[in-house]
């Protein structure tokens, strides 16, 4: 008791206590903040309120111990000798400079990551800073740096003032502390952290049923740090298993259809972060999408249809793998992920020529590494300060002069799409049939585009960037009508995900319900309302195709689904879902499930008693598709 005290009374630790105190208001108030801005998803009741307030402060404590563990260790080890000399008075001000500057921006951070995610710091935060180009372009055009930078440089210049005024400065100065008396608190500091590094998961925090509540629970630092650790999960690890050895998804299945086999060339235009609720079939009253919505009409439009994540990665992954979506990262983003039977290898099959276009560095988010090396050429906007490891393919530049605007995601989609109009053109000339796959990226934060386009100027909002995207779609349908390949020509337009994810649960079900749509099939137009996924809509155009080949895809021919096969799968990095009609199973680390009632009307789960039939069926989906990539099972080691 007496040495606890001492180390309360230590003039040598009254910076340290200093910064203890100043990180955990600072805490109090972000939290404050995003409480007060997510207030229409929480279940609000005070005992919540306090709760949340309560493990907020004991994972804001674990944070903490990880921030001050440098200086604390610097604290012990400093000789008395030197303690207040130049030395000490340099390294001791850098340090708190630094934990100033990384805790303010590090909390200002945490409010805009909020504000697009609902979500404190995690795996989404860990990848981005892996690609600092576009996040810091993003970030440069989405808000005022030099304001930012201003407040960052102002509310620290207050701290030094403040703390120099209470002599807090002064007292760590000239307290020659000896080492003996040191060494209890400093080992005590050490201690917390290394409980809070060995014991305490991120995951403890969620002992509420509403995700915002639990994420409001989190400290965005102790996140993002947990996030980095576990971005690989070992599925056999964490989640609920079964003996899968028969599992029809471990074997090669040959896909028969009737009739002649039609090779028209195909576009496949994946829509960045486009809802089903943008469109007017789904109850939109903003004209948003003309476009689009004019395509519905006019297309196999399916009507309920879900993607499997909410990034773009995990959207590529599902259309271009047809596989439910595995735990922790993308497969687009691991190691090993070459090579492997894809929608591409059966495009190849038929004797197509198969292309990626993205009008911005496909290096990010490693698409063009995973692409082209998977039987596509890739089509981008090199960015030429980047050096990154190459694949075994083409790769063709969209130059200088072809672009009239770009921002830190790439080229707006009119230059992608006219891009892809001239290089089209040049395949039609070669006689082989083209699969086009093109990642549009307008509608995505900062949300500007070229001046004059649409009634809402750019940078403005995300509904001007829909209208943009869509206008571009116009035009870029207007022109491809005009050449002589139209005619002979499918195109493909499905999301990558959605736009927003927030809700009262971890998955929220309709924020995963995206528009897809085959165009231009010589068919009646027609909607399919058959529950489907992202993994399907390939899988069904080669049934509209005729096409017979080998697969061990798991997306299915949604026509030929019978209603009691009808299902979507429905995830994140953590949380793995299935539903099926109004019942909805999920598996969470932990080994754990939960099965739900969903009501459509009003998107609410209401928890119901397991069943087993449902819970081994949505294991045995989850846990294949994870075996079958760890144990090299895609590999596309057959002739399909």
């Amino acid at each position: 008791m007496n040495k606890s005290f001492m180390f309360i009374s230590s003039k040598r630790f009254s910076l340290l206590l200093n910064l203890a105190i100043t990180y955990l208001f600072l805490s109090i108030i972000v939290r404050l903040i995003l409480y007060i801005y997510s207030f229409s998803f929480v279940d609000f009741s005070i005992i919540n309120f306090f709760k949340i307030f309560t493990f907020g402060l004991f994972f804001d404590i674990g944070s903490l111990s990880y921030l001050l563990a440098p200086y604390t260790i610097y604290l012990m080890i400093t000789p008395s000798s030197i303690i207040g000399k130049s030395f000490d008075r340099f390294l001791t001000l850098t340090f708190y400079f630094l934990f100033l500057f990384i805790s303010i921006f590090s909390f200002l951070a945490e409010i805009t990551f909020w504000m697009e995610y609902q979500k404190r710091f995690n795996f989404i935060a860990v990848d981005y800073l892996l690609f600092t180009y576009e996040v810091i372009s993003n970030i440069n055009e989405s808000y005022p740096i030099p304001l930012l930078v201003l407040l960052i440089f102002s509310v620290i210049t207050l701290f030094f003032y403040l703390t120099n005024e209470n002599d807090v400065f002064k007292k760590t100065f000239i307290d020659k502390l000896r080492f003996n008396k040191r060494l209890f608190p400093v080992l005590l500091i050490l201690i917390i952290l290394s409980i809070y590094h060995y014991k305490v998961k991120n995951s403890d925090a969620e002992v509420f049923r509403n995700v915002i509540e639990n994420e409001l629970s989190k400290s965005g630092i102790y996140s993002f740090f947990e996030s980095y650790n576990s971005n690989e999960i070992n599925y056999n690890d964490f989640y609920l298993t079964t003996d899968i050895l028969n599992s029809k998804h471990n074997k090669i299945r040959e896909i028969t259809s009737i009739g002649d086999e039609k090779k028209p060339n195909i576009i496949l235009i994946v829509l960045e972060s486009f809802s089903s609720n943008f469109m007017e079939h789904f109850g939109n009253k903003n004209n948003l999408s003309p476009t689009i919505d004019s395509l519905s009409k006019k297309s196999i439009f399916f009507t309920n249809l879900y993607a499997v994540g909410t990034r773009t990665v995990r959207g590529l992954e599902a259309i271009t793998l047809s596989i439910p979506p595995t735990p922790g990262r993308s497969i687009i983003k691991r190691k090993n992920n070459d090579n492997l039977f894809n929608i591409g290898s059966v495009f190849k099959e038929k004797g197509y020529s198969n292309t990626f276009f993205y009008g911005g560095d496909g290096y990010f988010d490693n698409m063009n590494l995973f692409l082209g090396n998977n039987n596509f050429k890739i089509v981008d906007r090199r960015n030429k300060n980047r050096f990154v490891k190459q694949f075994n393919t083409e790769r063709i530049e969209i130059e200088d002069h072809e672009v009239s605007f770009e921002n830190s995601w790439g080229v707006c989609d009119e230059d992608l799409f006219n891009k892809l109009l001239k290089v089209t053109d040049k395949q039609y000339k070669t006689g082989v049939p083209f699969f086009n796959l093109v990642m549009t990226s307008s509608n995505h934060q900062p949300y500007t585009y070229p001046d004059h386009k649409v009634n809402i100027p750019s940078g403005t909002n995300r509904e001007g960037a829909i209208k943009y995207a869509d206008f571009s779609l116009k035009e870029f349908i207007n022109k491809a009508k005009k050449k002589d390949w139209f005619n002979n020509t499918i195109f493909v337009f499905i999301s990558d995900h959605c736009a927003y994810s927030a809700g009262r649960t971890e998955l929220n079900i309709r924020s995963h319900h995206i528009p897809a749509m085959i165009y231009n099939l010589n068919r009646e137009p027609e909607e399919i309302s058959k529950l489907s996924s992202q993994i399907d809509i390939m899988p069904t155009l080669f049934g509209y195709l005729n096409w017979s080949y080998s697969s061990i895809f798991f997306g299915k021919d949604i026509n030929k689904l019978e209603p009691e096969n009808e299902r979507a799968f429905i995830s994140n990095h953590r949380r793995l879902g299935l539903l099926k009609e109004n019942k909805f199973m999920t598996l969470g680390a932990k080994k754990k499930a939960n099965f739900y009632n969903w009501n459509s009307d009003n998107n609410i789960l209401t928890e119901i008693k397991i069943d087993s039939f449902f819970l081994k069926k949505t294991i045995t989906y989850y846990q294949s598709a994870y075996e079958l990539f760890k144990n090299n099972g895609l590999k596309n080691t057959y002739k399909p």
